[in-house]
């Protein structure tokens, strides 16, 4: 019998509507004359869940009796029977009740794909396997119910059902996913914006590695060896050199200018196990591949070439990222194109990067005009192309000797002694000019075999080799000479460009100017030190024997340098110092720049003080003048009156003058713990502390009763770390705001909960809320909701709230409250000494949101 197919429609989270796709799927199939049943389904009281499963089949569930209740299961045996085309069956992951025939609901339907039936199913990405671990460190619930990621990977189809985080968190607040009683829990725990986001992009990831192994063997199937570039992997050759740092940094840039970009790194090893790199160096490098989110291979084989383009085509592979090679020409010359020219040559359509570094030949070093035209390696050269060049052309002019060739012969000879004039300059040319003359008239001057310059002609025609060697030499050593100048002043040009570029580009210049002028100088070290002893920069090795030359950087209105530039290694010739001098001018302009950055700084800090004192002026204007005013003029009013004032007038004015001295205080409180957070000398005293017992003394002194505050506090909630007049003064300034613009006939709501290290104190109001683009100014100092009201103080407490906590190591921020109004949540982390709940609370499990 045919196998049935899989279907599995994949979620990221509970709620993101599979359980709907999955009917609405069954509906379609049906309205096509396709034969569909509901196996099990399972809507979680969801009114449109449950809309959609009328009018399709429900094929009647087992009853499995488990101490005494009896559980509803998937009955295969039913399904079987019935047989139908299609079968939905929902939660592939469900554990069944002990006493079903199997263990998971993933073997019951292998039971139904058996029997030719075809199955659509629901899963989120929390239970795969593989994954639930992460999900544990990303949500702090840990899954119990799990299925095989082969299970799921076996599927003939799987469709990802995906929602924005934002979308599932108002689909929750509305109450489309669970009941009023459990939203804030779910808001505030398992489905908080960044586990949603961070689940998304788990399934996104997971589906997108299922799709590239689909990929894959449709195209081995199929027998395509291109390359199909659906996403981006960057392949980093490593041969265990030093350069190896510099090549997995800039082929993890390439993979990360593309979303869901990978590094790849590899290394290929010998059969022998006798070539490879430095394993130190190698572990070193796979380390940092590893911590850039990488990944790190190594094969084996002879031919390099051919096994690096066979592993970039194994992981579809778009880009290959090499070091150049460290070998000179010459060696390039006598063994044939290196790696890297045999890799782009087969590595078809994958792009290849040759990367420079360090440790490939030439560095950045300056070209040095100092010493001979031409470098040692050359002249050698021309002494080679002499002493092999000369022999080989004796003898074939021997071979070929006749009366008539002796014009031909001495031809040749001035031939070679041009071309080693070109080659290796003037010594190697007179060299081979000797040599030429002595080996004509050994050989193809009569008398033969002896060396004879009786005839004076001999003389004449040796010496005329030796003025056209020395001639073509001079002008060899003068074309090197002006070529080697011209490669200085270039690499001079693109120093001081790179430089130059540096400073206008604002970049942190300082250090990269320090290691270009060492490494273009050739020095062994240089250090940038500012007028107080500060080291700003540094490259190469320190100094040891206190011997180095200081060249003064920029100039302070004191008439001493700003900086001095340490060098130290060789001394320095003419050029050097002029090259210097402009580096110099350089690096002053880039400490020039650093000062005004960091003076517009702090004249943004000051714009920012003066627009709080200005404020701050402004308030004290009026809001502390009202109560002062009042307590004088009831002051007054008992002295003006004298003995005459009755008792009850009397005790007035005393309660006004000590209510608005009492408003006065507070005030000037709030003031000087407002300039405390903003100078950063807040006084914190931190401990393990009950939340629970900070929220009641903090409704005691508002006054606030069960009829204006609701408590949903969580039994199991451990201490906190914070200090406890702080909190109380944050939970007084929070609750008093709720308060304010609470509707009256709504109470406001005080929820505590905790998950990880972090607790949470939401404070729930259903007033008018505030827009999300206003949050941020209404924890800024003297602002009042509205900035109309005059009569709710000087606009402080939200700043000195936030101030407060944070300065506890926690966070206070605020979000909309399902239905309307404002939920303000204070975190704050657990106390390490007091990880358990306080003792006087009794302790339960939490319900962990782990719901399918």
């Amino acid at each position: 019998m045919k196998r049935g197919k899989l279907r599995v429609l994949l979620g990221a989270a509970p709620g993101v509507g599979k359980t709907f796709e999955m009917l609405e799927e069954g509906r379609r199939l049906s309205a096509e004359g396709r034969d569909v049943v509901i196996g099990f389904v399972e809507t979680h009281g969801r009114a449109a869940t449950a809309a959609q499963a009328e009018g399709l089949e429900l094929v009647a569930r087992s009853q499995v009796s488990y101490r005494g209740v009896e559980l509803p299961e998937l009955d295969v045996d039913a399904v079987v029977a019935r047989h139908p085309d299609v079968a939905l069956v929902d939660e592939l992951a469900h554990t069944n009740a002990p006493g079903s025939p199997n263990d998971k609901r993933w073997q019951d339907v292998e039971l139904i794909l058996d029997a030719g039936i075809d199955v659509i199913t629901t899963v989120n990405v929390q239970h795969i396997e593989s994954l639930n671990g992460v999900v544990a460190q990303i949500t702090g619930v840990v899954q119990r119910e799990t299925i095989p990621d082969a299970v799921v990977r076996g599927a003939d189809q799987i469709e990802l059902v995906d929602l924005a985080p934002q979308s599932l968190r108002d689909r929750l607040s509305g109450g489309l996913v669970y009941p009023a009683e459990r939203i804030d829990a779910a808001l505030s725990n398992y489905f908080r914006l960044g586990n949603l986001t961070a689940l998304r992009e788990l399934a996104l990831l997971w589906l997108a590695d299922e799709v590239d192994s689909a990929l894959r063997s449709y195209r081995a199937e199929h027998g395509i060896d291109g390359t199909w570039q659906a996403r981006e992997r960057v392949v980093v050759a490593l041969t265990g050199g030093e350069e190896g740092e510099t090549l997995i940094r800039r082929g993890a840039r390439i993979a990360a200018r593309s979303a869901g970009g990978q590094l790849l790194a590899v290394h290929v090893a010998g059969q022998d196990g006798l070539r490879g790199g430095d394993p130190g160096a190698l572990a070193e490098q796979r380390a940092l591949v590893e911590s850039l989110g990488g990944t790190y291979h190594q094969v084996i084989g002879d031919d390099i070439p051919r096994s690096l383009v066979d592993f970039a085509r194994s992981v579809d592979a778009t880009q290959l990222v090499m070091g150049t090679s460290r070998r000179g020409r010459l060696a390039a010359a006598l063994t044939g194109p290196g790696i890297a020219t045999t890799v782009i040559r087969e590595s078809g359509d994958i792009d290849v990067h040759m990367v420079t570094h360090a440790a490939a030949a030439g560095k950045n070093l300056l070209p040095r005009i100092s010493g001979g035209a031409l470098s040692v390696k050359r002249r050698l050269l021309g002494f080679a192309v002499a002493l092999i060049g000369g022999p080989l052309l004796t003898w074939l002019l021997v071979v070929t000797r006749s009366a008539e060739t002796i014009t031909t012969d001495v031809l040749a000879y001035q031939l070679l002694v041009v071309i080693v004039a070109l080659v290796g300059g003037i010594w190697p040319a007179v060299f081979a000019a000797v040599m030429s003359g002595l080996s004509l008239n050994y050989f193809f001057v009569e008398p033969y075999r002896t060396v004879s310059i009786a005839d004076p002609r001999n003389a004449w025609a040796l010496g005329l080799y030796v003025v056209i060697a020395v001639l073509v030499s001079f002008i060899v050593d003068r074309a090197a000479r002006a070529a080697r100048a011209a490669r200085r002043l270039s690499a001079e040009s693109e120093l001081l460009a790179t430089v130059a570029g540096s400073v206008l580009r604002g970049e942190s210049a300082l250090p990269a100017m320090v290691s270009r002028t060492r490494e273009s100088l050739g020095l062994a070290g240089v250090r940038l030190v500012s007028a107080d002893g500060q080291v700003l920069a540094t490259d190469g090795e320190p100094v040891r024997d206190g011997r180095y030359e200081a060249v003064p950087v920029g100039w302070v209105s004191g008439g001493g340098p700003r900086a001095t530039l340490e060098l130290h290694g060789h001394t320095l010739d003419a050029s050097e110092r002029r090259l210097v001098d402009a580096i110099v001018a350089q690096l002053a302009a880039a400490l020039e720049h650093t000062d005004l950055t960091e003076t517009a700084r702090e004249a943004g800090v000051l714009a920012e003080t003066d627009q709080v004192r200005s404020a701050l002026l402004s308030a004290v204007s009026h809001d502390l003048r009202r109560p002062l005013a009042a307590a004088v003029a009831s002051i007054g009013g008992i002295r003006a009156a004298g003995p005459g004032l009755s008792a009850a007038d009397r005790d007035e004015l005393l309660a006004t003058a000590d209510e608005s001295l009492a408003t006065l205080s507070a005030l000037v409180t709030d003031l000087l713990d407002v300039s405390r957070v903003q100078a950063g000398v807040l006084a914190v005293s931190l401990t393990a502390v009950d939340s629970a017992g900070v929220v009641t003394a903090a409704l005691d002194e508002l006054g606030a009763g069960p009829d204006a505050v609701e408590l949903a506090l969580d039994p199991s909630l451990p201490m906190v770390t914070a200090d406890p007049v702080l909190l109380q003064r944050v939970l007084v300034n929070v609750l008093a705001n709720a308060l304010r613009h609470s509707p009256e006939d709504r109470r406001v709501r005080v929820a505590t909960s905790h998950l990880g290290g972090t607790a949470e104190v939401r404070i729930v109001d259903h007033g008018p809320g505030i827009a999300p683009d206003r949050r941020d100014d209404m924890f800024a100092p003297f602002q009042r909701y509205g900035d109309t009201d005059n009569t709710v103080g000087l606009g402080l407490g939200l700043a000195l709230s936030k101030g407060f906590t944070e300065g506890m190591g926690g966070t206070l921020t605020a979000e909309d409250t399902p239905g309307g109004g404002l939920t303000m949540v204070i975190a704050l982390p657990v106390s390490a000494a007091g990880s358990e709940a306080p003792a006087g609370r009794m302790s339960q499990p939490a319900d962990p949101e782990g719901a399918r």
